[in-house]
């Protein structure tokens, strides 16, 4: 797994995290820190990325995620996206299909059997319509 996708990895794991306890994944960062992990910087970049734009993507997701209300997603499934659509939508020197398809990969390993093929056709369709957003 590249250095990119380990600290994609990691972040979810403090969004996750921070979804069942209550708390902001930032906060959670700070309380274990990444030690000397070369990925820390990203894992941070993403972190941020998330928590400054989340009520952007939270309706994002809200509105392209056909048949899914944000609060009954699985845990895993809504932070999975969340990473993905700010990595599309602001970072802007990540193609778009390396965040798809690490998005992809993420929800076969750690989420069910259907989330790939689901994240995978919210994500494109943000993608067709991602030059229409007011960001």
């Amino acid at each position: 797994m590249s250095a990119r996708g380990k600290a994609r990895n990691l972040a979810l794991d403090f969004l996750y995290e921070a979804d069942l306890r209550g708390k902001t994944a930032l906060d959670l960062l700070r309380e274990r820190g990444t030690g000397e992990l070369s990925q820390g910087d990203y894992v941070q970049q993403l972190l941020s990325g998330v928590l400054e734009h989340r009520t952007k993507i939270d309706e994002i997701i809200t509105t392209y995620a056909e048949g899914w209300d944000l609060d009954r997603m699985p845990p895993i499934d809504r932070n999975i996206l969340r990473i993905a659509i700010y990595e599309v939508l602001w970072e802007s020197e990540l193609d778009d299909q390396i965040a798809v398809s690490q998005a992809i990969e993420l929800a076969q390993e750690l989420s069910t059997d259907d989330s790939a093929k689901y994240v995978n056709g919210v994500l494109g369709r943000i993608i067709a319509l991602k030059s229409t957003f007011a960001l």
